[in-house]
């Protein structure tokens, strides 16, 4: 092991021994902030924060029009900084004063696809350091798994789990977006779920990845999802309805084996 590998993980390992006292600290107020998702009428306020794979078709508005249209009071509200990573987030400092200027239940957050080792280090690094934030006003990190570009699907494994480990290690809520999205190629590879650059997506895309993510917060199945809904901004989504079946059936099945909500770690 390198010296600078070595420095790394000493420093991973104090983070995670920070995050999980302010983690266990807050534990009471997660978990009533979980079972507060299952009473449509409480409020939920959900921060994301992320680059332009949230803001793409209005990522975080879609949850939310997702939200009403399940008769649930969502409020939404996001910092996004166009290829950015957490530690790009932190550094700028929007998203934390954001973050600790509100009264959030749920923190969504996603950086690159983070599949090569040093950035899975610095992805749980970082997941780290926000954790601890957030757990300080009484919120819960939310992990969105995002996926890499269509030229490196075989990095699809190494992104999940990427994303898995830092939400293990905050006892975070997984989202796993992007399995959804691979899952929608493997039941129809004609769906166009990519824009022209084969990375960001579609609006299916996007419909897809909010699926999930509204699935991993809340429980729901997304095949009683609907798929014609106007946004808070005024846009209208409309996904044709074989797609849209097809899109439902994605998020649904990777929520199922791929999505969960770990136990908040015990201070150590």
């Amino acid at each position: 092991m390198t010296e600078a590998h070595a420095f790394r993980r000493i420093c991973l390992a104090g983070l995670l021994a920070a995050a999980a006292a302010a983690s266990a600290m807050a534990q009471t107020d997660a978990d009533r902030s979980m079972q507060s998702l299952q009473v449509k009428k409480k409020v939920l306020r959900v921060l994301f924060i992320g680059n332009s794979l949230t803001s793409a078709n209005d990522l975080p508005l879609m949850v939310h029009a997702l939200a009403y249209a399940d008769r649930r009071n969502l409020v939404v509200d996001s910092v996004v900084l166009s290829g950015a990573s957490l530690e790009d987030h932190w550094l700028e400092g929007s998203a934390l004063r954001k973050l600790r200027g509100g009264r959030w239940h749920l923190v969504v957050m996603q950086q690159g696809p983070s599949s090569l080792p040093e950035s899975r280090v610095h992805l749980r690094q970082w997941t780290l350091r926000f954790a601890e934030e957030i757990y300080a006003v009484r919120a819960r990190p939310v992990l969105f798994m995002v996926w890499p570009g269509v030229e490196r699907n075989a990095f699809f494994d190494d992104v999940r789990e990427s994303y898995a480990l830092a939400a293990q290690d905050v006892g975070a809520i997984f989202a796993p977006a992007g399995e959804a999205l691979r899952r929608t190629t493997a039941l129809d590879p004609s769906a166009r779920i990519y824009e022209a650059d084969l990375f960001h997506p579609s609006v299916a895309g996007t419909y897809t990845a909010a699926l999930s993510i509204y699935g991993a917060l809340t429980g729901r199945d997304p095949r009683g999802l609907p798929s014609r809904f106007r946004l808070a901004n005024g846009r209208l989504i409309d996904i044709p309805a074989g797609l849209a079946a097809t899109l439902r059936r994605a998020a649904a099945e990777a929520n199922r084996e791929f999505a969960f909500s770990a136990p908040v770690p015990a201070p150590r």
